[in-house]
């Protein structure tokens, strides 16, 4: 039981965190721009954060010599502050509405953009951390 109650600390813990990165980015990026390129940053960096969360759990070593338990780690970082940063919902509504206002290509561009680009980010993350811990 005390498991399952630090669970929910770690995955609170990393949802504020994310959640807090997420406002900030999205106020930094969207003033006076019409293009939602907030919720698009935020998810691009997401995959790429998620990406290297993936290769440091490939290789677990590190977590043995850190000290930290792999799913402590994963719950944090992944599923706390990634579930709260990336905002794929908030991306869903943001196409909804430029379909509304009538915008064509805006909207298939804004999808490709972070589906391609999302994986193209997340790939990245996982081999730039391969490769600067060795395993290229």
């Amino acid at each position: 039981m005390k498991w399952v109650a630090m669970s929910f600390v770690f995955v609170g813990a990393g949802g504020a965190l994310g959640a807090m990165a997420r406002y900030a980015l999205h106020m930094t990026m969207q003033r006076g721009v019409g293009f939602p390129w907030g919720t698009l940053t935020a998810n691009l960096a997401g995959c790429l954060i998620m990406g290297a969360l993936a290769q440091l759990v490939a290789s677990s070593d590190w977590f043995n010599n850190a000290g930290i338990i792999p799913e402590q780690h994963r719950l944090l970082f992944a599923v706390g502050f990634c579930g709260s940063f990336t905002t794929l919902s908030a991306m869903m509504l943001e196409l909804h509405t430029m379909l509304q206002r009538n915008e064509v290509l805006a909207p298939f561009a804004y999808l490709a953009a972070s589906i391609i680009g999302g994986f193209a980010f997340f790939y990245a993350g996982f081999t730039l951390l391969r490769m600067f811990r060795g395993y290229a």
